[in-house]
C-alpha cells in the first residue's frame, strides 16, 4: 500500500513538473523590451512557475522544471547558438530559482520565501554578468557573423554608459536581471495563496 502510494506520488510530481514546464515555455513568448537595455534583452515571466515548483516540491525539482522548460523550448523553436545560449539560460535561470528554494526549505515562512528570492535575485545578477559577458555575447555575436563592437553599439545606442562589454554588463545585463528577479518575486508572492490549494504551498 505504501509503495501504491509512493508510486502515486511520484506520478503527481513528475506531472506538476511538466505541467509547470508547459506553462513556463508559453510565458516565454510574452516578452517585454525595456528602454535601458538592446531590443535582444526583453524580458518574460517564465520563472514564475519554476519558482513556485521550487518552493512546492524543492530546489532539485525546480532545477528539473528549468531544464524542461529550456528543451521544450529549444525543440520548438530551434537554436541559432548551437545549444549554448541554451544552456547558458539554464544556469541563469537556476541561479535565481535553486538558492531561493533552499533558503525557504530551511525557513519555510513567508519571510524566508522574501529573503530567498532576494538572494536569488542577487546571484542571478552576478551569474548573468558573468555569462553574458563571457559566453552569451561572444556565442551571439559569433553565431550572427557581427564583432563585438557592433553588439556595443546596438548597447550605446539606447544606454550611452555603455561603451565596453563592462559596461554593457553593468548597465544593461546586471539591471535587466535585477528587475526580472524583483518582478517574478513580486507575482510569485502575489499568486501563491490562490494556487496552495493545487499544489500545497505552505507559505506562513
Amino acid at each position: 500500500m505504501d509503495t501504491k502510494a509512493g508510486a502515486r506520488t511520484n506520478v503527481r510530481r513528475m506531472a506538476q513538473m511538466g505541467m509547470l514546464a508547459a506553462i513556463s515555455v508559453v510565458l516565454m513568448l510574452f516578452e517585454i523590451p525595456l528602454p535601458f537595455a538592446p531590443a535582444f534583452y526583453e524580458i518574460d515571466f517564465s520563472e514564475v512557475p519554476v519558482m513556485v515548483g521550487c518552493f512546492t516540491m524543492g530546489p532539485v525539482a525546480g532545477a528539473v522544471i528549468e531544464l524542461l522548460k529550456i528543451l521544450l523550448n529549444l525543440a520548438i523553436n530551434g537554436t541559432d547558438t548551437a545549444g549554448v545560449g541554451e544552456f547558458a539560460n539554464f544556469l541563469i535561470g537556476c541561479s535565481l530559482v535553486v538558492p531561493a528554494a533552499v533558503i525557504y526549505k530551511k525557513k519555510r515562512t513567508k519571510m524566508g520565501a522574501v529573503i530567498g528570492m532576494g538572494v536569488g535575485t542577487l546571484f542571478m545578477t552576478f551569474v548573468g554578468c558573468f555569462l553574458n559577458a563571457f559566453v552569451l555575447l561572444p556565442t551571439y555575436a559569433k553565431a550572427f557573423g557581427m564583432p563585438m563592437d557592433a553588439l556595443i553599439g546596438m548597447g550605446s545606442a539606447v544606454n550611452g554608459h555603455i561603451t565596453s562589454l563592462a559596461t554593457f554588463a553593468i548597465f544593461a545585463v546586471a539591471p535587466f536581471n535585477l528587475l526580472k528577479g524583483f518582478l517574478v518575486s513580486v507575482i510569485v508572492l502575489l499568486i501563491y495563496k490562490k494556487i496552495s490549494p493545487i499544489l500545497k504551498m505552505r507559505l506562513a
